[in-house]
């Protein structure tokens, strides 16, 4: 039952079929104290069919009840009958709970104002319905609406907790990306320093050896001449291995550099609830992809702290500004944020990292509270790193 739940919720126009079906079928059921049964029964099917594609189409499929509501009104004045047979115009309160759940408060109360129209029209034309069912009609809607505002809150919160869950696993994602890049580097380092350096030694001794030794000058000059081939051709292949230890692989970790990963970033931490506003000045798409990876960092590891540190309706404002020879990146939310940041396992590069990662691309970084409590990050990153 609960699998077929789910596979249920995947498909809302089978459920609002299913929906659509059983009100035809309860309509249809008080065709037989009706006058004019054609014409009743016409309208127990037409007047459940918007239903169908109520949550594809709410506006739509909204008006086009409407329309057949008033429509059967009209006819139903024009020959004599009533309208409070059709139960299939329960159909209006479920669009009113659509337009309240799925699209907004807004359409919602626009749409009440159309079915008191109707329901003024009722009256007008046909006396009906009366007081008692005037009262009915009202507690229905009520709950409708009522409802719709429930279960919208409940996707509201559904959505963000969604959304959070992704920002989490991007952010888990990245932090096990740069403990194997940190690992790869730093045993790059020590090979380098250590193996690379008794190679060349080898090498120095070897090419000295050749004018050391004269009793069998062109044997030992071969054999040292091999000794200082094979010692070139060692380090050429550290150097080949270090340069494999020092490269990415795997780019689909990387992020989007320039504007456009910075705008991905900033939209992925406005679906998780944190409100973001974001300001680039100069050309940000043409610098290099060391000092581009870093600005993208200190935006993700700031935006990131925010969400989860900061108050009630935490808001931050990004700003990434080109000058002339250096890139200004500058973080400020809306307060909440812990002066020190957290030591605790997983707590991520914080303050430190970004630190780090600002002093090898050669830059300045500051971090504090404002006088009027907000958290502010700013960093300068040079065009020309040590590193060109």
């Amino acid at each position: 039952m609960r699998r077929f739940s789910l596979w249920l919720r995947d498909r809302p126009v089978v459920a609002d079929l299913h929906l659509a079906i059983f009100l035809m079928v309860l309509d249809a059921l008080g065709v037989a104290d009706e006058p004019h049964p054609a014409v009743y029964l016409a309208f127990s099917a037409v007047l459940p069919l918007p239903l169908i594609l109520r949550r594809v189409y709410p506006r739509a499929m909204a008006a086009s009840i409407f329309v057949l509501s008033i429509l059967c009104t009209l006819v139903t004045a024009a020959i004599g009958g009533d309208t409070t047979g059709h139960v299939a115009l329960i159909g209006l309160g479920v669009m009113l709970y659509t337009l309240v759940a799925y699209v907004g408060r807004r359409d919602g109360l626009i749409y009440l104002v159309c079915l008191a129209t109707d329901l003024g029209l009722s009256l007008w034309l046909l006396r009906e319905p009366e007081g008692g069912d005037i009262a009915l009609v009202g507690v229905i809607y009520a709950l409708c609406w009522t409802l719709a505002e429930f279960n919208g809150a409940r996707h509201a919160y559904d959505a963000e907790v969604a959304a959070r869950l992704a920002v989490a696993d991007y952010d888990k994602e990245r932090r096990a990306h740069e403990a194997v890049a940190a690992e790869r580097t730093r045993i790059a380092r020590e090979l380098h320093d250590v193996v690379a350096h008794a190679v060349s030694v080898i090498i120095v001794q070897a090419d000295g050896a050749k004018y050391a030794l004269r009793q069998d000058p062109e044997v030992a000059e071969r054999a040292l001449a091999t000794i200082a081939g094979t010692g070139r051709d060692a380090l050429r292949e550290l150097r080949r291995t270090v340069a494999l230890l020092r490269t990415e692989h795997a780019p689909e970790l990387l992020p989007q550099h320039g504007s456009a990963g910075i705008a991905k970033l900033v939209e992925m931490m406005r679906e998780a609830g944190l409100a973001v506003d974001l300001e680039l000045a100069g050309e940000l798409d043409d610098i290099a992809p060391e000092v581009s990876l870093g600005v993208h960092r200190i935006v993700q590891e700031s935006l990131t702290n925010t969400l989860r540190h900061a108050e009630a309706s935490p808001k931050a404002v990004v700003r990434v500004h080109r000058h002339d020879d250096e890139v200004v990146v500058e973080v400020t939310d809306s307060g909440g944020v812990p002066v020190r940041p957290s030591t605790a396992p997983g707590g991520g590069m914080g303050l430190v990292g970004m630190r780090e990662r600002v002093a090898v691309l050669g830059g300045t970084l500051s971090a504090g509270r404002l006088d009027d409590g907000r958290w502010r990050v700013r960093a300068g990153l040079p065009l020309r790193t040590d590193q060109d």
